[in-house]
């Protein structure tokens, strides 16, 4: 059965009326502007196809443009595919230091640019979102569906949170929930750090429960203020806090055999991160996906139109008499 991909298109069909409407109509206003001793003069002696021949033509050629733009298919039936993949968690610290513009635009508004590159880096993934600051929660589960992941991290809102703090702990729980049976879990980290100065608990963790910690570490050794309405935030003896990105979170991805990794502006950062997740981890998980078998068949009015047209512009030349 030949379907159309492009059904709307059809409609275009319509316009055919007005146009065989227009040459009847062009001719008729020829005679009317000029006599007809005059037409036989001034008109281009043909000895090919006549006028009206040479229209049909036309005609018909762009009929079959039309079916050619909307696409006939036939259906040869489903295909069954089987795919691979691997699984991977990314973590968001959304915590108040995130906002801090050491980096342009914000802490966290980079990391979401640098999501964006990790995921057309990534290829044969499913991937899970959490977002963590003192308490953890799911953005998406697991899923292969990279546009709306995309869309639900460039739309994270944090106005409601409480943001204080960064449980890393909480962050690993959450990950480690998200996954099922898995020997070996990826789970990816943006974040500038924290505060803390050991994540001895953290690894023991990870370790325990097979979790391989990647980091993505973002800001600037000098640091960057945290803005509030009343200006930067001071602490209790009224010192404006300035926020550093904590290298000793270094620990938690080196030792648990994950990868860290510092921002830059470069896009290869994400690449050899996504490197270093593949290298890690073997795809698994066979998954059975249906797709439809159809078989194009647009070149075939395709071809047809443009010899009409041909032969309505460039028709042979009848022999002489």
């Amino acid at each position: 059965m030949i379907t159309f991909l492009y059904v709307n298109l059809l409609w275009g069909l319509f316009l055919l009326l007005p146009m065989a409407y227009m040459l009847r109509y062009s001719k008729k206003e020829n005679n009317l502007i000029f006599s007809k001793e005059i037409l036989e003069k001034i008109r281009v002696k043909n000895r090919g196809f006549n006028k009206l021949t040479r229209n049909i033509l036309l005609m018909m050629s762009i009929f079959f443009i039309i079916i050619a733009l909307a696409r006939p298919t036939i259906d040869n039936g489903n295909i069954k595919v089987k795919s691979t993949f691997i699984n991977v968690v990314v973590g968001f610290d959304i915590s108040n230091s995130m906002f801090v513009d050491d980096v342009y635009p914000t802490r966290l508004d980079f990391a979401k640019k640098k999501f964006d590159t990790f995921l057309q880096d990534m290829k044969n993934a499913r991937v899970g979102i959490i977002g963590y600051s003192s308490q953890s929660f799911l953005i998406s589960p697991l899923s292969e569906d990279y546009n709306s992941l995309k869309f639900l991290v460039k739309n994270l809102s944090v106005e409601s949170l409480s943001l204080r703090g960064t449980n890393f702990m909480n962050a690993l729980e959450a990950a480690n929930d998200l996954y099922s049976s898995d020997d070996k879990k990826a789970f990816l980290i943006f974040s500038d750090g924290g505060d803390q100065k050991s994540f001895s608990k953290e690894i023991a963790y990870a370790k325990e429960h097979n979790i391989v910690v990647f980091v993505y570490v973002i800001g600037s050794d000098k640091g960057g203020v945290i803005k509030t309405k009343n200006g930067a935030l001071k602490d209790k003896n009224g010192n404006i806090v300035v926020v550093k990105i904590n290298e000793k979170i270094k620990d938690l991805a080196l030792q648990t055999n994950g990868a860290y990794m510092r921002s830059t502006l470069s896009s290869k950062d994400t690449e050899q991160l996504s490197r270093a997740i593949k290298s890690r981890f073997k795809a698994k998980g066979n998954k059975d996906s249906i797709i439809k078998d159809k078989k194009e068949l647009f070149y075939y009015p395709l071809a047809l139109a443009l010899l009409l047209f041909f032969m309505s512009n460039f028709s042979i030349r009848g022999r002489k008499k």
